[in-house]
């Protein structure tokens, strides 16, 4: 039995045309060749497996051919050639810099440059991983990469470029190698296994590539890895059982069972595939790759973008029809999310379910009402809905003001006139203005204020008939609360000076539904206390809670604070400053506040 030879080695290029996925980079080199201008030192750099010993190599093997061909390549067939493609030429050396890394390697390298070739024109030193050199083998070696003999080349590769000295990238010309598409891996590979005999499905030639990350030499070793499992017929169910990687077809299935807000089957799916064994991570992340590549499927300009065969990448446009861009985009965002998480997450699984759980739910807020992640209510909606139930509620107002005008509530003209303005048939101020002021039915009834003590009588009953509710509350939900209703307050020019006021009541809480409201003077405590019923039906209503109570009281002495003015403010910068001062008399500034 002949010596097996793996197909990394065996389908090695040994020319530059047969160079796969640097096209730019070999005609480059072959136009260098062909026109007679080399340069005395070059920097091969790039990610494992993708050509760059190589291509040093035959461009070695051109440099010192005696008869190139016309496109800058060798002939194979001179002694340089010969020797060459025989493993004993005198004029190329190669130092592997993992294992000889010290200043004497690079010394007795740096002897060999003296000596003349004895056939052909060069002698070219490779050398490989050239950033594993020390910081003393580096400043030996840079006197004569500076300065070499006319007769000498340098080629150095690297896979970690910024590991190199500056000064020894500087000298040299640089090329920076690039991954291998998923195509141009497929496309080899098939070369390689016509050549050997071995059948194949294109699907497992594509997990081949993509397994590979862009790099030729891994996509070979894993070739025959999978050539050995199948036995010289590689089929896709295969290659997936023996590099344990994620059936795509489970993406297809998350995603098309998501549209279907399927959530119980989609966990089906999750648990098989944790139940053999991958990680939710990885899961996660394949899955974002999947929902991204039928997105990029939806337009035919982006559709090229795609790394993968022609049938997945068909099957991945037929998916796409069936997807909205806003599910896509709401998708990747929700996995990107998942993603950031779960290293930090104690319970990764859980965190992978909720987020296909959010995934699945994402068509169900435009199909099914208030089922989902979040409401499926709009803005528009919600305030038309308001305005609705606040026309309704003015309306029966001005009916029972219009019988009953002996007990009509005191209020100012502009309210008057603004609910004769409703019931008129053709009113003069546009209805805007009263919804405006009427958004809620809460800051309406503040908003008229009490007359008597039997409208205080019917608030109190309106306190318990507003909710059902006895949902706590914390100190700082009433002055959320109270302060959203002050702003609410300032859109009508008569109660915008008191509302203004208010903001400056201290709220604290004496019990679990007991607010101690405390005045600083008692000119606003009675103006507070005019209108206490309905704030305390506004509280009651937003709070959740009919038990609420609101105690009004005057401040003592002590718990008054001195406001700051802001001249004494602007005074206080001047003399903390004196910077400040002389900055605001030589600039004759004034300041504002």
């Amino acid at each position: 039995m002949s010596e097996y030879i793996v197909s990394a080695r065996k389908y090695r290029p040994m020319s530059f045309d047969s160079v796969v996925g640097q096209s730019s980079l070999t005609t480059t080199l072959k136009n260098a060749v062909s026109s007679g201008k080399l340069a005395h030192a070059y920097l091969f750099c790039g990610p494992r497996g993708v050509g760059k010993t190589t291509c040093a190599r035959i461009f070695a093997k051109v440099i010192n051919c005696l008869a190139p061909t016309a496109t800058g390549d060798a002939c194979g067939e001179c002694e340089s050639c010969k020797a060459f493609n025989e493993q004993r030429s005198l004029n190329i050396f190669e130092l592997d810099a993992a294992s000889n890394n010290g200043v004497e390697h690079i010394k007795a390298l740096m002897e060999q440059t003296r000596i003349p070739p004895q056939t052909g024109k060069y002698k070219v030193f490779i050398i490989d991983e050239v950033h594993m050199l020390s910081t003393a083998a580096f400043n030996a070696f840079l006197k004569t990469l500076e300065e070499p003999p006319a007769h000498v080349i340098f080629i150095l590769a690297t896979t970690e470029k910024h590991k190199i000295l500056p000064t020894i990238i500087s000298r040299c010309q640089i090329y920076d190698f690039e991954r291998m598409s998923v195509q141009g891996i497929i496309g080899h590979l098939k070369h390689v296994a016509d050549s050997e005999g071995i059948k194949y499905e294109e699907e497992a030639l594509n997990v081949i590539a993509e397994k590979a990350d862009g790099g030729m030499r891994d996509a070979l070793s894993i070739f025959d890895q999978a050539a050995s499992f199948c036995q010289g017929n590689i089929t896709y169910q295969k290659v997936i059982e023996d590099l344990n990687v994620l059936d795509t077809d489970n993406y297809f299935k998350i995603v098309d069972l998501s549209l279907e807000n399927k959530v119980s089957d989609v966990m089906v799916v999750l648990n098989g595939i944790l139940s053999h064994g991958f990680d939710g991570g990885h899961m996660i992340n394949g899955l974002a790759s999947h929902v991204r590549n039928v997105l990029m499927a939806q337009n035919v300009a982006t559709v090229q973008l795609i790394e993968t065969s022609d049938a997945q990448r068909q099957q991945y446009a037929e998916q796409a029809k069936r997807c909205t861009p806003k599910f896509l985009y709401g998708a990747l965002k929700l996995l990107n999310q998942c993603d950031l998480s779960y290293r930090q997450s104690s319970n990764k699984r859980l965190l992978v379910e909720l987020t296909l759980i959010q995934v699945a739910q994402l068509t169900q807020e435009e199909e099914v009402p208030g089922v989902g992640r979040r409401p499926c209510k709009s803005l528009k909606s919600l305030f038309e809905k308001l305005v609705d139930a606040v026309q309704s509620t003015v309306a029966v107002q001005v009916a029972t003001t219009e019988k009953t005008t002996s007990n009509a509530p005191v209020v100012g003209n502009n309210e008057t006139q603004n609910d004769n303005a409703v019931s008129a048939p053709a009113p003069k101020k546009p209805a805007v203005k009263l919804k405006l002021s009427s958004v809620s039915s809460s800051f309406g009834n503040i908003l008229r204020g009490p007359s008597n003590n039997d409208d205080q009588q019917e608030t109190v009953a309106d306190l318990k008939s507003v909710t059902t509710e006895s949902k706590m509350f914390t100190e700082d939900d009433v002055r959320r609360e109270w302060l959203a209703m002050c702003n609410r307050m300032l859109l009508n020019s008569d109660y915008s000076a008191l509302a203004k006021r208010m903001m400056n009541v201290h709220l604290s809480m004496k019990g679990q539904t007991i607010v101690d409201a405390v005045c600083e003077n008692g000119m606003l405590m009675e103006d507070v206390r005019r209108i206490l019923p309905r704030i305390k039906l506004t509280l009651a209503k937003n709070l959740r809670n009919n038990t609420i109570d609101i105690e009004l009281r005057l401040a003592e002495q002590k718990e008054i604070t001195h406001r700051v003015t802001p001249h004494e403010f602007t005074k206080m910068l001047k003399d903390k400053s004196k910077d400040f001062a002389v900055m605001l008399q030589d600039l004759q500034l004034e300041v504002e506040l």
